[in-house]
């Protein structure tokens, strides 16, 4: 695949550059995953949980969805999701509602080896709420809903 069809429209550049820095043995890629596993799990998730005696976390999985805009690009407002991943840690998002016709989602999340949990939390919220449709071809979206 040439560097130009991967690009698109949506940034694969990015993993075009990634792959591109070298395998994941190199000095400086370990000394990056050490400080993002002590921020994002020992100074982070880890800290929290066993400070406040927490099973578990929640947050929004991210904002309300956006209309893809070509020109300036995606207008995200924020959410929850990096840090699990840089962690390494579960995380399990469900729906929790919708705007605009558009689902968002809420996040679950804990330490290493809080899957069992984390299922169980997300489940029962699901249980709950009741909140998931199945999925449908929305021709447009109501973004002034």
């Amino acid at each position: 695949m040439t560097e130009t069809v991967a690009r698109g429209n949506f940034g694969q550049d990015i993993f075009i550059k990634a792959q591109g820095k070298g395998p994941l043995t190199d000095k400086k890629y370990l000394q990056a995953l050490r400080k993002n596993h002590l921020l994002s799990r020992g100074q982070g998730i880890d800290f929290v949980m066993r400070q406040h005696r927490l099973d578990a976390l929640i947050a929004p999985t991210g904002g309300p969805a956006w209309p893809t805009d070509w020109i300036n690009g995606d207008h995200f407002t924020g959410g929850y999701s990096s840090a699990s991943a840089v962690a390494g840690y579960p995380h399990i998002t469900v729906p929790a509602g919708y705007i605009f016709g558009l689902p968002f989602g809420i996040s679950f999340f804990g330490g290493a080896y809080s899957e069992p949990k984390l299922i169980k939390y997300a489940y029962s919220f699901e249980q709950a709420t009741k909140v998931r449709r199945a999925p449908r071809f929305l021709p447009t979206a109501n973004f002034k809903e």
